[in-house]
């Protein structure tokens, strides 16, 4: 039986009345995924939607959660201690219900999962699971849970590229009217951060014109930024240049132990920033050197922030910054490629120039206010199609 099938009948709120949104994270926190997940329900126009954020996890950045408060956006904490801690989905179930949420939206795998099956025994209307990304190999149970689960019971699965979408029908069978592509888009900063007026050159140590090579994520292994140390390694004995890591996580420890192995000079760890924006206007190239990605938002940001991009070939970047007219992409786990565009770009001033004009165009193009109605415009087409208001 599919899912459209076996899914229970409801009242649906008249026209008049605001599209009640939860959407669920497993935890409020800087990741990319969650940053666009907050930004999402803070966007939403509070005239046509009512919006809930919820967290399975226990634990929050207070920042994420200030941001939706400020901006009218609920926000409940089922607080799960673990995987096998199940007890609060049956509180979620009862919120759902009491709440007679419209449109259930769960962000990455796991909020995927659980929030299909909830959200169907919870006789939410519309449930639509969001994959940011996963590399599709291995992990069989993953496939069946989202082919058989998911695939099933949610209503509409978003990826976040043409390439996550192709990927999602040919490894996990899903049907490909089921399957959208809406990318990450330029997710406004949580934060307003005025330009701090400080020399990022002076304050690391770079001698006035050094060429400076930004990335910025979560530091976890899939980031691959132990590839990028090595990158950098090689292009610095060619074309001087110094690296700049923003971003902090799990892996920090064993990165800055990398990169004292390859020799420090050179490279600059700055842990979590929220002036994100104004220290990569004062950078000169973007190196993203992920495994896998599906719509990244750094690298938008680093495009929107007129850096020339230096790039893994993975996922949905070729898409975002396509090869030679935007970026240069090389494949991942592969330091003497990376360190050899990430060179060419350090040395050449006028193809620098090229790229980064051509990104910051580019960038312009993935504008959140286009990404957010595209959202708006799916909940409401989705909505409608069960029952709902147009």
């Amino acid at each position: 039986m599919t899912a459209a099938a076996a899914r229970p009948s409801r009242t649906l709120p008249a026209v008049s009345d605001r599209i009640r949104v939860a959407m669920m994270v497993d935890q409020l926190r800087a990741g990319g995924a969650e940053r666009f997940a907050v930004a999402l329900a803070a966007e939403l126009d509070r005239s046509r939607f009512e919006v809930t954020m919820i967290a399975a996890r226990a634990g929050s950045w207070p920042e994420e959660r200030e941001h939706l408060l400020r901006h009218g956006v609920s926000v409940l904490q089922l607080g799960r201690r673990s995987t096998a801690h199940v007890s609060p989905w049956a509180g979620l179930r009862r919120f759902l219900r009491e709440r007679r949420i419209d449109v259930f939206h769960a962000h990455k795998f796991g909020s995927n999962v659980w929030g299909s099956l909830v959200g169907r025994l919870a006789r939410v209307p519309v449930v639509i699971a969001t994959e940011h990304s996963w590399s599709f190999e291995g992990q069989a149970v993953r496939r069946l849970l989202d082919r058989h689960l998911v695939g099933r019971l949610a209503d509409v699965t978003v990826a976040v590229s043409e390439a996550d979408r192709r990927r999602m029908m040919s490894v996990e069978g899903l049907p490909g009217e089921q399957v959208r592509v809406i990318p990450t888009g330029l997710v406004p900063p949580l934060v307003s951060v005025p330009d701090p007026g400080f020399d990022l050159r002076a304050e690391i140590g770079a001698p006035p014109g050094a060429v400076l090579v930004a990335t910025v994520c979560q530091l976890r292994p899939e980031k691959a930024i132990d590839v990028l140390l090595e990158a950098h390694r090689r292009a610095a004995a060619e074309a001087p240049c110094h690296l700049v890591v923003i971003g902090d996580g799990p892996d920090r420890e064993r990165l800055e132990a990398v990169a004292d192995r390859l020799g420090r000079d050179g490279v600059h760890f700055l842990g979590q920033r929220f002036d994100v924006l104004p220290l990569l206007r004062q950078c000169d190239v973007f190196a993203l050197s992920s495994d896998r990605e599906g719509s990244p938002l750094a690298l938008v940001e680093g495009m929107a922030a007129g850096l020339a991009p230096v790039a893994t070939n993975v996922g949905g970047v070729p898409e975002i910054a396509p090869e030679g007219e935007v970026a240069l992409l090389v494949p991942p786990r592969d330091p003497e490629a990376l360190g050899a565009a990430l060179a060419r770009v350090v040395s050449d001033a006028a193809e620098r120039a090229r790229l980064a004009a051509a990104a910051e165009r580019r960038a312009a193009e993935y504008a959140f206010p286009r990404i957010v109605e595209r959202w708006q415009d799916l909940y409401v087409e989705t909505l409608a199609a069960r029952g709902g208001p147009a």
